[in-house]
């Protein structure tokens, strides 16, 4: 895992590419290099996993192609057999390189991995940026007057000026607690969404989505699913662990890392308790990591350090970024990286299996007059009222309630007049991706594949996990095994009645994990919002005055609303970047 920057234009420059990576070197911190030629320049910062000695540094040149990448190829050794040698290193990198040197674009359908590069032609005087399938890693870019520059966060990208805020991202944050894909925080500064290449040539940019899985359903008896699911899993969580570094595995009290786990022989387990004994899942982890034979390590957070974590989320995704759990998984990543380099996570499990309650949930279902009326009348920024005005809605608003962090309503309720936008469309993200020909299930899992797993909880991994130079992978997102589980009839994964999703996982592992495993209730790791603002009143106060003296706010809001933590961290966002 690494992190990668670069410039092309008239702006490009030595000394600027490597401010960049310098601002990057948590990503990597086991080494740094630039590239450069006139009118071209990339950088890198290397977190060596794969082939540690100095043939596999990067910038890597191969011809007229130069490569600066982030991410593993899983299959790579398979298809080095099919390249010509000699090699001048033993990872996937040069595999890669010349991959794309020798196919272009088309070598993409049969990379099995994550990863974002840019990889500039010059001889063709061509760019190209590259996101994986699922978003797992991120890649943002910035159009210059006669160029373009790129990098893995946002940070590397100001060291060429901070631009403005985009007043359109903060309320698209305050709606999904994240800035969703082309958008950044910063007019100008983009990130290329998942599954998507950007190519830049003469001034002209094209971008363009090259994986588009199929939704299809594919008629099989519940044996023969199970059984090709068995089979898949068994091909894919180990082929996760490929490295020269030593691998480990975070293992919760929940359905999807127990299920990884089980794939591995005797893997290193890591988990994270808390002092609140009605919040920690530390008991059930212990006791899935001795039925699997595992390494087993374990820690218990102290109690939450909230005005640490409020001044470090900011610096660490350099944008406002509205989840709590976000804390918890820099605590985690933290630990792990004591002994580990690469961390194995069963993130995505939810999304391929159906796990959350909204998948069975009938959202939309108790929309009628009644609550319709109320969401409209009521205080909107009351408990009461966001619970109406999630009931009120039908359809797609639904489905996006059920996801999102605050309703258009309170929003708008909420923002000072330069921040509002009369008319604004909030479900625009999510609209690029609703299925209005597909059945309830299909529509919501489509949504959550291709909205808010990679900007919300990749995004998180992702930033959490690299500020300790931890390289995290979720076998459970490899394209394969989406690609399969698409294709799954949702009558097996999900029980309407019984209220419950995993069914496919439930009768995988029912008797691989110990009694009464699946049967505890799905526990989150966010932090005890509430519960801290009722013995420090104070704060709250403090972050909602300097959000209306900054002109965010119009109003005061009581530090009971539902979405306080997102207040509180735009508020040290603007403190520390506005």
């Amino acid at each position: 895992m690494c992190g990668i920057a670069g410039i092309i234009g008239s702006q490009a420059n030595i000394e600027a590419v490597n401010l960049m990576i310098e601002r990057l070197r948590h990503r990597g911190p086991d080494g740094a290099g630039v590239w450069a030629e006139p009118g071209a320049v990339l950088g890198h910062r290397r977190l060596s996993i794969l082939d540690l000695t100095h043939a596999a540094d990067e910038p890597m040149v191969w011809g007229e192609h130069v490569l600066t990448y982030n991410g593993e190829i899983y299959n790579y050794k398979t298809l080095r057999a099919e390249l010509p040698g000699p090699w001048q290193s033993t990872g996937d990198t040069e595999v890669l390189l010349r991959l794309l040197a020798r196919d272009g674009r088309s070598c993409l359908g049969g990379l099995a991995g994550m990863f974002a590069f840019g990889c500039w032609d010059a001889g063709e005087r061509r760019l190209l940026l590259v996101r994986d399938r699922l978003g797992i890693k991120p890649l943002y870019y910035r159009i210059l007057p006669d160029g373009i520059a790129f990098a893995s966060e946002l940070k590397a990208l100001l060291v060429l000026g901070t631009p403005p805020i985009d007043a359109s991202a903060v309320r698209d944050y305050l709606f999904h607690g994240y800035v969703p894909a082309p958008k950044s925080i910063y007019r100008g500064i983009c990130k290329l969404p998942a599954g998507h290449i950007l190519t830049w040539r003469d001034g002209r940019v094209e971008i363009e989505c090259y994986w588009r899985p199929s939704s299809a359903i594919v008629e099989r008896s519940a044996a023969d699913t199970l059984t090709a699911l068995d089979e898949l899993l068994r091909k894919v969580v180990p082929a996760h662990t490929l490295s020269d570094v030593p691998v480990g595995v975070f293992l919760s009290g929940g359905i999807d890392s127990a299920l990884t786990t089980y794939y591995l022989q005797a893997p290193r387990t890591y988990s994270l308790g808390f002092d609140a004994r009605d919040r920690s899942e530390l008991d059930a982890a212990r006791s899935a990591a001795a039925r699997f034979n595992t390494v087993h390590t374990d820690m218990v957070a102290p109690a939450a350090d909230f005005d640490r974590a409020l001044d470090a989320i900011p610096q660490i995704f350099d944008e406002p970024f509205g989840d709590s759990a976000a804390w918890s998984n820099y605590l985690i990543a933290q630990f792990a990286r004591r002994e580990v380099t690469v961390a194995l996570s069963g993130e995505g499990g939810d999304e391929v299996f159906c796990g959350y309650p909204r998948y069975w949930s009938r959202i939309g279902a108790r929309s009628n007059p009644l609550n319709r009326a109320l969401a409209q009348w009521l205080p909107p920024l009351t408990r009461f009222a966001s619970s109406m005005q999630r009931r009120a809605y039908r359809g797609l608003p639904a489905y996006a309630a059920a996801l999102g962090a605050m309703t258009a309503v309170q929003i708008d309720g909420l923002l000072a007049d330069p921040w509002r936008e009369s008319g604004y469309d909030y479900l625009w993200f999510y609209r690029q991706f609703w299925r209005e020909d597909a059945a309830p299930l299909v529509q919501l899992r489509w949504l959550d594949l291709h909205t808010d797993l990679a900007e919300g909880l990749l995004t998180k991994v992702d930033r959490t996990s690299m500020a300790h130079s931890l390289e995290v992978r979720p076998p459970l997102l490899d394209h394969r095994l989406v690609e399969y589980m698409l294709s799954v009839d949702p009558a097996l994964l999900v029980d309407e009645r019984r209220r419950r999703g995993k069914l496919l996982v439930r009768w995988l592992m029912e008797s691989r994990l110990p009694a009464g495993h699946l049967d505890r209730p799905k526990s989150g790791f966010g932090l005890p919002v509430h519960r801290w603002l009722k013995s420090n009143p104070r704060l709250w106060r403090d972050a909602v005055e300097r959000l209306r003296a900054r002109g965010v706010l119009r109003r005061p809001v009581g530090s009971e609303f539902r979405r306080a933590w997102s207040l509180l961290v735009l508020d040290r966002w603007f403190t520390a970047f506005g």
